[in-house]
């Protein structure tokens, strides 16, 4: 089934995508993820190419181009090349860091951030979870305190996306000085960057998309000025919330891009691949998982290709965006695994695209609210809750 979402623009800048991703991604890939951990000058090379920041303004550097389908096209060229952590790392810059700073930062923070944002001179993760509080940002710990008009930051954040490559974080801490489970008012946001007191813990050996460095971060007193705060004090948690589509409309994203490539992937297999003297395609078995395993691409496929046009037409609301990220990651949880059944023994060896697809999509139900989070969501929503 064709789909239709993209323009004669967004084909242009699939070309140039692809060709970054031939030029400057592949042929070190492999020993990204034997390393645990991606050059920066990934960074500047993608901020060169003007694939960083794509929603910008021209003022600070930027594309401006706020239009989410390039995203999703440069998402879609990193699946089918099998370069997934360097997809999640732009992700967590591009797609939750910046919105933030976009939306409720001031000019001069703005000024100050976001042109080398764009330029890939300033590497930036999200620290919002810790070891207690993951899905539940209200049980965070980690507290900003005034010093005249500075902030005092301490605390512990874990799973933190280019947390040891970058140079900076966006840190959600309770500035109402209170301590259990803070209210809607209790939390503010806050850009940090790495020096006194900012340190990195030890590199998490994850299961998959090693490439992509993840780490726990501590803070010591950091010292923030204040004109770091972003937004509102207080309304952290109000921004997270609101910003929430985007993140999740990006995983969605993903999922199908990973779904799709791993379909194709089986079907390049099963028509290769013989057993018992048959192509392992002409088993009914193989064609009737493959039909299933189609229709559910295409079908996920609309259903993210209509929730990118919401989001840019401003209408994709947070339970909107928890449906789609619901069913994409668990259709892509789901279909990896059948891909990779198809392939056999082969599926299992890390050289085959379909395992580390497989391995990938694993966290795609878990990251950016787990599953039970969005039926949670979705459920208060239609009980008028």
């Amino acid at each position: 089934m064709e789909r239709n979402v993209f323009e004669e623009d967004h084909l242009l800048f699939r070309e140039v995508a692809a060709e970054f991703i031939s030029r400057e991604v592949a042929p070190h890939y492999a020993s990204w993820d034997q390393d645990h951990l991606m050059p920066r000058t990934l960074w500047t090379a993608a901020g060169e190419q003007g694939l960083l920041g794509l929603a910008v303004p021209e003022e600070f550097g930027g594309a401006g181009m706020p239009d989410y389908r390039f995203r999703a096209v440069l998402d879609e060229e990193f699946a089918k090349t099998n370069h997934l952590a360097v997809a999640l790392a732009l992700h967590l810059h591009d797609d939750l860091v910046l919105p933030h700073l976009l939306a409720y930062g001031s000019d001069d923070l703005k000024a100050r951030w976001l042109p080398g944002m764009v330029s890939g001179e300033r590497v930036t993760s999200v620290a919002w979870t810790e070891p207690g509080a993951g899905s539940d940002l209200r049980g965070i710990r980690t507290k900003a305190v005034r010093d005249g008009d500075d902030w005092l930051i301490s605390g512990q954040k874990t799973f933190i996306g280019n947390g040891i490559s970058g140079d900076a974080s966006l840190v959600l801490a309770r500035t109402d000085g209170s301590t259990g489970r803070g209210s809607a008012d209790s939390f503010s946001l806050f850009m940090v960057e790495k020096g006194e007191g900012y340190n990195t813990g030890k590199q998490l050996d994850k299961m998959g998309l090693k490439a992509s460095d993840t780490a726990e971060l501590f803070f010591d007193e950091v010292r923030v000025t204040g004109d770091n705060l972003v937004g509102e004090l207080g309304h952290g948690l109000r921004y997270a919330t609101e910003q929430l589509p985007q993140g999740r409309l990006a995983i969605a994203v993903a999922a199908s891009a990973v779904s799709r490539a791993s379909y194709e992937a089986a079907v390049t297999y099963t028509k290769e691949r013989n057993a018992f003297g048959e192509r392992v395609i002409d088993f009914q078995n193989t064609r009737f998982q493959l039909a299933d395993i189609l229709t559910e691409v295409e079908v996920t496929e609309t259903y993210v290709d209509q929730a990118m046009l919401a989001f840019n037409a401003g209408t994709l609301d947070a339970a909107s965006a928890a449906r789609v990220k619901l069913w994409a990651s668990e259709r892509a949880k789901s279909i990896t695994d059948r891909c990779l059944q198809l392939h056999g023994g082969y599926g299992y060896i890390l050289e085959y695209p379909v395992a580390q697809a497989f391995l990938a999509t694993r966290l795609l139900t878990i990251f950016g609210g787990t599953s039970e989070i969005m039926r949670d969501v979705v459920g208060r929503h239609i009980a008028g809750r």
